[in-house]
């Protein structure tokens, strides 16, 4: 796909969303329930995930740690916000690589340490890109990737959640 077809997939729904803002207001779902053992089932839409306890808190390693799961959602909004970008902007791509790593302190998540934060304490994000942009269009590329980028700016901005019982 070109910056040209970009455009011609992507007019029609902006022009959509700036005659009827609202209709740009999407509810997006997810899904779990829970599995056999300490564990959670999610459907992602197109294969079931089975989410456990990481190893650093009595699990085998053998199923999903959701901690790794936010980092790997993350990954994948900025590589795909990034090759976006990218096309939008006529920057050639040949090979980029997003890499993020964060670091936990698993005394909170167990009770060990009050002092301790449950979460990330730091997120990293890191990107390799193998393209003939000079320096100045690839921080312009980074830029875009980061004010578009819907996983990290949710990170940044930490919306209101609300938690029920049902």
């Amino acid at each position: 796909m070109n910056a040209q077809d970009l455009k011609a997939l992507q007019a029609p729904i902006k022009d959509k969303y700036k005659r009827e803002p609202q209709s740009a207001v999407v509810t997006l779902h997810a899904e779990g329930r829970m599995g056999e053992g300490i564990a959670c089932r999610v459907d992602t839409g197109r294969a079931m995930v089975e989410a456990g306890l990481h190893p650093a808190t009595g699990g085998t390693g053998l199923q999903a740690c959701s901690g790794d799961m936010l980092l790997e959602a993350l990954v994948a909004c900025a590589g795909v916000t990034l090759k976006a970008v990218a096309t939008a902007i006529g920057i050639e791509l040949r090979d980029a690589t997003v890499r993020a790593e964060g670091d936990l302190d698993f005394r909170g998540t167990l009770g060990v340490a009050k002092d301790a934060p449950v979460g990330f304490r730091e997120i990293r994000l890191h990107f390799s890109l193998d393209t003939e942009a000079g320096a100045e269009q690839r921080q312009k590329l980074i830029e875009l990737t980061e004010r578009y980028c819907v996983v990290l700016q949710t990170l940044r901005s930490a919306p209101p959640v609300k938690v029920a019982l049902s």
